[in-house]
């Protein structure tokens, strides 16, 4: 059963522009695609009947151990050169984060195999503000089917620090697919990367345009990306504003009745307070996730037929 989806446009920060998409889903209540735990650390993504991630957390909790199987499928359906062009060519970069949102929120609304369920999302443009830059380049060249992805680094590699885990293996740059998107990134008319943020892995997963994400890279830039999550909680949101407001009101007395204070630094601390608001109203939220049918045991099953010997036997 596809869901239906209210959409309404998320209030706009001062000076911001476009912020993004609040969803409230009325259906389903469990999804195609969900989270399933099964205890001790334990969970699985499962698409439809098909497991597509399996996830072991690190047991002192410093990361989190994963095995994609090779059988995700995109929920949204294939993107034409065509439509590409005709949404890609909007007036202004929020202009054409707003429609191709849109244009997601619709599919996701439709698919059978997709993550919304009933409550509240929001869809909003670019990376959150704690994801690195310099992690993008790396995507395409260390993307192991069996991997690891650090939280605090303790020893790990630096390949484990990730902001972004592709669902599927990424394909090469020359690839037929790739080469096709490359062509829309050099005209300006590429369909933004859509992400679906997973609190249990701590990461971003590529619900669609993995070939996108390549295009990008490929061709010397990044792409745009809308992310698909649940909205942070009202309570910690609220936290967060009167910590921000507490530190902006300490920087600002601090400032008060100094005569060698330019006033472009009083703009500037300004500035900062408000992009430290919109950071915490961007938060990303806690998923549902469902129980595994069997528990632990049910998932030690399906990790020693889909990944024998994983994970090493020191992480367990």
């Amino acid at each position: 059963m596809t869901g239906r989806v209210a959409r309404s446009a998320l209030p706009t920060a001062p000076g911001g522009g476009w912020d993004g998409l609040a969803l409230e889903v009325d259906t389903p209540v469990r999804p195609g695609l969900r989270v399933e735990v099964a205890g001790a650390r334990r969970f699985l993504i499962r698409q439809a009947d098909r497991v597509v991630l399996l996830a072991r957390q690190h047991p002192r909790h410093h990361g989190v151990h994963y095995v994609r199987t090779g059988a995700y499928r995109s929920p949204v359906p294939p993107i034409s050169a065509a439509e590409a062009r005709r949404v890609g060519d909007a007036s202004g970069e929020g202009d054409r984060a707003a429609r191709w949102a849109h244009r997601f929120a619709g599919w996701l609304a439709e698919a059978e195999d997709g993550p919304l369920h009933r409550g509240p999302w929001t869809l909003t443009p670019g990376m959150p503000h704690w994801a690195v830059p310099s992690h993008w380049p790396r995507l395409p060249v260390v993307d192991p089917d069996r991997g690891h992805i650090t939280w605090f680094g303790y020893g790990h590699p630096v390949e484990d620090q990730r902001d972004i885990l592709p669902l599927r293996r990424l394909a090469a740059p020359d690839s037929a697919r790739v080469r096709s998107w490359r062509r829309r990134v050099r005209d300006g008319t590429l369909p933004p990367v859509l992400l679906w943020w997973v609190s249990g892995l701590q990461t971003l997963l590529v619900l669609d345009g993995h070939d996108r994400i390549v295009a990008a890279l490929a061709e010397g830039s990044r792409p745009a990306v809308l992310v698909l999550a649940p909205p942070v909680d009202p309570a910690l949101a609220a936290a967060g504003e009167r910590r921000e407001l507490r530190v902006f009101s300490e920087r600002m007395a601090a400032l008060a009745g100094r005569t060698d204070v330019a006033p472009a630094r009083l703009v500037a601390a300004s500035q900062q307070f408000g992009a430290a608001l919109r950071d915490v109203a961007r938060d990303l939220g806690r998923n549902r996730a469902w129980p595994l049918p069997g528990g632990a045991g049910a998932w030690e099953r399906l990790a020693a037929d889909v990944a024998p010997g994983w994970p090493p036997a020191e992480e367990r």
